[in-house]
């Protein structure tokens, strides 16, 4: 007997308070917005689609950061110091951290709140832990929602934190304002080691964990990959990508790459890069989910599952090809 799809029981919630709720930057309303949009149960997809078309309007205030570097550069420990920087500062921050997820439950491994705790208890910031689940360059599929959800909260910074495990970061560069490398000195990754598509898409690369015996060592590494940034294409933005040097835990660097920042948005608001690349960002969001949606319509259809089940038995005993069964499929 074949296994029925299970949902996780969420507590039903009145659409209008929550979203009251949310706008006026409840924290507690956020998660549960998130929660709803992440559900796959129909009855909380209808709802998440209702409330996603309702916050529509107030989105779009926030400056949204994407954060990636290999596993052990450090995301975890920058982040919480450059949040709790920002905070200091006045400023409203939510991380969104897509965390590694287990085989068996999907759910968030790593849960970046036990790596934050400074952060987690400021009033001023908001941390989401997300599985990555099967999403290519560690992205959750609803990411998008939950940024949304976020600017509709009134954070000012939203920072997204990917699992950094080496496949494509195009999926977190197509949803943030600004793509924040983060690199180490002597590990390997310097030029050659370093995929030059992530070194491409980057608008900042950062070497952390530059202090005590390792700083000469990140000087030098900064000044290598300033020479190879100069090799890549100019950026269409019209932005010189620069190189930094960061200690997480000394808290040395964190100012000076959040006033790069800051003159990154001022350039691309005041050239109208920023306006128009949130546009494209939207158009390709929508052609994605158009795809998402012909692959889940054409998996649920029964009758198409039973005849892709046919196809592989005769695949498997070399009676078809390949060719001729997805020509017979879709005929």
């Amino acid at each position: 007997m074949p296994n029925k799809t299970t949902f996780r029981r969420i507590p039903k919630i009145h659409l209008q308070d929550t979203l009251k709720d949310l706008l006026s930057g409840n924290k507690i309303s956020l998660g549960k917005a998130i929660t709803i949009v992440e559900s796959k149960h129909p009855e909380e997809k209808k709802i998440a689609s209702e409330l996603i078309d309702q916050v529509l309007p107030h989105t779009g205030k926030s400056f949204k950061i994407g954060i990636t570097g290999v596993p052990g550069v450090g995301k975890s420990t920058f982040i919480e110091a450059f949040g709790k920087f920002l905070t200091s500062n006045g400023k409203r921050v939510a991380v969104l951290s897509i965390d590694p997820s287990s085989n068996k439950t999907r759910g968030s491994i790593l849960g970046d709140k036990t790596r934050m705790p400074e952060l987690s208890n400021d009033p001023n910031a908001f941390i989401r832990p997300t599985a990555a689940g099967k999403s290519l360059g560690g992205v959750a599929s609803n990411t998008r929602e939950a940024i949304m959800l976020c600017e509709a909260a009134g954070f000012d910074i939203i920072l997204i934190e990917t699992v950094g495990v080496g496949q494509s970061e195009t999926m977190v560069k197509d949803m943030v304002d600004y793509f924040l490398l983060l690199m180490l000195a002597g590990s390997g990754d310097e030029l050659q080691g370093i995929k030059r598509g992530i070194m491409e898409l980057a608008d900042h690369v950062l070497i952390n964990k530059a202090d005590g015996k390792t700083l000469d060592l990140a000087k030098r590494a900064k000044e290598e990959f300033k020479s190879a940034l100069h090799l890549f294409p100019s950026n269409s933005s019209g932005w010189v990508v620069p190189v930094g040097l960061c200690s997480a835990i000394e808290k040395t660097g964190i100012e000076e790459a959040w006033k790069t920042i800051e003159q990154f948005q001022k350039q691309m608001k005041a050239n109208g890069w920023m306006e128009s690349n949130r546009k494209d960002q939207a158009v390709r969001w929508f052609r994605e989910r158009i795809n998402h949606q012909l692959i889940d319509d054409f998996y649920s259809n029964p009758g198409i599952l039973n005849e892709i089940k046919e196809k592989e038995e005769m695949i498997s005993s070399q009676k078809i090809s390949v060719r001729k069964a997805l020509e017979e499929l879709f005929s």
